[in-house]
């Protein structure tokens, strides 16, 4: 089965960086695009970063130029480089592969449209 195992996740103080790491198991990730979603404290799921298949990259308005998305298809894991980080960035953070047609370049606000990890913790500091 699907299997999405986030890590990396941890405590920074503010205007620190963090890389977090999904490895991912159960399906052809080459083939896949990914995304990340993260809750903040109180907070919905906001999307994040999503990556196509081909490599093409998309970021959230307040993320864009901070955080960047990447993939090594030879260890089948996605990456967040999350750069300048501030307590706002608090949240627990998802690794998420689409289910058929759920975009990439967004979250569908349907959590059942998507193949979920279990998350990894990312505390900001002030």
């Amino acid at each position: 089965e699907v299997q999405l195992v986030e890590s990396g996740g941890g405590l920074v103080h503010s205007g620190g960086s963090l890389r977090l790491s999904c490895a991912a198991s159960g399906f052809t990730f080459s083939s896949s695009a990914m995304l990340w979603v993260r809750q903040a404290p109180g907070k919905g799921l906001e999307w994040v970063a999503g990556i196509a298949s081909d490599g093409r990259t998309e970021y959230g308005d307040s993320l864009k130029g901070r955080f960047t998305i990447s993939r090594d298809n030879a260890k089948n894991t996605v990456y967040l480089q999350m750069n300048s980080l501030g307590p706002d960035d608090t949240a627990f953070y998802y690794c998420a592969r689409p289910d058929f047609t759920a975009p990439w370049r967004s979250y569908s606000g349907l959590p059942g449209d998507y193949f979920w990890g279990k998350g990894t913790r990312v505390t900001v500091a002030a």
